[in-house]
């Protein structure tokens, strides 16, 4: 959208943790895509909260204070932790809820990800929040928990809420109805300086406003993902189905 604005874009990708943060600050990037839950926890250092709009104030709030940064409007789409199970586990035990799945648990073996294992927000108090025992939970790598759910080599998984396989292998999310996870919505951090630098960013971030849901985004990740199309092409086709 900015190159169709006659402006000249530097893509920068595999930066991990907190280095795209470290890179903003330092005026090495102009902007990045992050979570509000990851910038509240992660950056800020603030315990977890499960309030979306306290959490996006806040951190609109501390980012222009602590870094001169502008925190856009959400993207429309959360990538959360998705609790999921198999559609027909879901079906025939009539599973709706995490606190719906509790009792299946000491027969269930779970698969969790590094990251769910690890983060202050993962395992150890998801399942204390949950009063969840499982028979074995293992730690694997995150993207073969999907598939070691769908050929049942485990009950129970932490996946991304965006991931494209969720429907095309009939993962049902579980609804967090205790409300433990933080919201992670997607925004975007753009410095201050490069606001005013480059005019047609407030514009195109206002564009992308509240304009794709998380459903969208899953979509657009198995086009990418699991068709393994050129993701040039499938954002174009996204833009011009929006009339961007």
């Amino acid at each position: 959208m900015l190159e169709a604005r006659g402006v000249s874009v530097e893509r920068r990708f595999e930066l991990g943790g907190n280095l795209p943060h470290e890179a903003l600050v330092a005026g090495t990037l102009d902007l990045y895509p992050e979570y509000t839950g990851t910038s509240f926890t992660a950056i800020l250092q603030h315990a977890p909260i499960t309030d979306p709009r306290a959490v996006y104030e806040k951190v609109k709030q501390e980012y222009a204070d602590r870094f001169k940064v502008e925190v856009s409007q959400p993207l429309g789409f959360e990538n959360t932790f998705a609790i999921l199970v198999r559609g027909e586990d879901a079906r025939q035990l009539n599973l709706k809820t995490i606190s719906d799945a509790a009792s299946q648990t000491p027969r269930w073996r779970a698969g969790f990800g590094q990251d769910f294992m690890s983060r202050a927000d993962g395992y150890p108090g998801f399942s204390k929040a949950y009063g969840l025992k499982f028979a074995e939970v293992r730690e694997m790598d995150l993207s073969l928990t999907y598939i070691a759910l769908s050929s049942s080599q485990v009950d129970l998984i932490a996946g991304n809420s965006t991931e494209g396989r969720i429907a095309t292998l009939d993962l049902i999310q579980l609804a967090d109805d205790r409300h433990y996870f933080p919201p992670y919505e997607a925004v975007y951090l753009v410095r201050q300086d490069s606001l005013t630098r480059v005019p047609a960013l407030r514009e195109v971030l206002g564009k992308l406003a509240n304009a794709i849901s998380t459903d969208e985004m899953r979509r657009l990740n198995y086009e990418i993902d699991g068709r393994k199309r050129d993701p040039k092409e499938v954002v174009n086709e996204w833009l011009k189905g929006k009339g961007f």
